[in-house]
């Protein structure tokens, strides 16, 4: 019989039932320590009690009108993005890849209003990861995910990251904008440096690109700072945000400049579900908790600090743990044994962590974790990697 749940998943045989903080507890009452967080969604770890009682009191008041009308939420949520980040205006969707989706569109419909509507084009990277549309995955350049779909989605050129001059040799009369990861988490959390970051953002001004920065997985306070961009001294023209921004419940939304944002006039782009007062509720108070003095200074001290553990660990295990990836606490194990093998390995233990490319396993606790919770993380990978040298011997 067909699984009437559409089989697109290798699904661990994991089934959880409740969240506490970091920690997730399974049907069967085992607990474990959650170092993916919804793959870097649970910032503020499970059944938060701000963001549980920001949902309750909007769910007994008003879940969803339509984007026809007014939603006050929107306009709240949208003043205080565009304060603490490069924006004039914002677009809120339900995900990542609809935010992804507008940020495309956007440069396309900026160049159209200036006068080149022959500039549809967008340069990409490989490694990258955008989402599972049609255009994402074109997007991504990913032949694994293109496979079996038809005629790749026109108007993405991949290049291979961290080369100027390739970007220029790119660029042509049809280039609209450049879209970028400031760090590709599942393209195996490869951190992109501020000189190279920098370096698009010249070629951009020199050519009349835009320059759009894929904030959905780094963003929201997981590198230390609000976005990553914040480390380079530049600023995106258009940035698609997502996963963290509503701690849990699905929301995202496009960030962007008035000037790359001035060709989307009524009518050119909608949303059903997206920017209701629900979602809302819930990201304007992860805002608020993520913008407390202390927060992000957190966020910094303790990633640190496990970055110094996983130093340690890497001296214990040189035979399994080659290097130590990414920034903030969206970190990457690059190893010498097969990652899904050690995903596996660590769950055993007690530990979630989930794999990426490249033969990584990432680390994407929840931004509150403390140094108790860094130093249980490391017994369980400590105890993961001895299962592989005690294959070996």
């Amino acid at each position: 019989m067909f699984p009437q749940v559409l089989p697109t998943y290798n699904r661990t045989d994991v089934a959880f039932v409740r969240g506490e903080g970091p920690y997730l507890f399974a049907e069967d009452g085992q607990r474990y320590l959650d170092f993916t967080a919804g793959i870097a969604v649970n910032a503020f770890g499970h059944a938060n009690p701000r963001l549980v009682a920001a949902l309750t009191a909007q769910a007994g008041k008003l879940w969803h009108t339509s984007n026809l009308f007014r939603v006050p939420g929107q306009e709240a949520l949208a003043k205080r993005l565009c304060e603490v980040t490069f924006a004039d205006t914002a677009f809120f969707t339900n995900s990542g890849v609809e935010a992804c989706e507008l940020a495309w569109k956007m440069a396309r419909r900026y160049q159209y209003v200036s006068g080149h509507p022959e500039r549809f084009r967008v340069v990409c990277f490989e490694g990258a990861f955008h989402g599972r549309t049609m255009a994402a995955i074109a997007a991504g350049g990913n032949p694994k995910y293109l496979e079996g779909f038809g005629p790749k989605v026109e108007g993405f050129d991949t290049i291979p990251p961290g080369d100027l001059k390739a970007v220029e040799a790119a660029i042509g009369p049809q280039t609209a904008a450049i879209l970028i990861e400031p760090i590709q988490g599942e393209g195996g959390v490869r951190v992109m440096t501020p000189e190279y970051l920098r370096g698009l953002r010249k070629l951009c001004d020199q050519h009349g690109l835009l320059l759009i920065f894929d904030e959905v997985q780094c963003g929201m306070g997981r590198t230390g700072k609000l976005f990553a961009y914040e480390w380079t001294g530049i600023t995106p023209d258009i940035m698609p945000i997502a996963k963290a921004i509503g701690g849990g419940f699905p929301v995202g939304a496009c960030l962007a400049t008035a000037e790359a944002a001035k060709g989307m006039t009524p009518g050119t782009h909608g949303t059903t579900y997206g920017g209701n007062p629900l979602a809302m509720a819930v990201a304007i108070e992860a805002l608020t908790m993520v913008m407390e003095p202390d927060f992000l200074p957190h966020v910094g001290a303790i990633a640190n600090y496990l970055q110094q553990q996983l130093g340690r660990l890497v001296a214990d295990h040189p035979d399994v743990v080659a290097e130590i990836r990414g920034q903030g606490l969206l970190l990457g194990l690059k190893l010498k044994v097969p990652n899904t093998e050690f995903v596996t390995a660590a769950r055993r233990m007690g530990l979630l962590v989930v794999g990426a490319g490249d033969n990584v396993v990432r680390l994407l606790p929840p931004l509150i974790i403390t140094e108790s919770h860094v130093r249980e993380a490391m017994e369980k990978l400590s105890a993961a990697a001895q299962t592989f040298e005690a294959k070996s011997k």
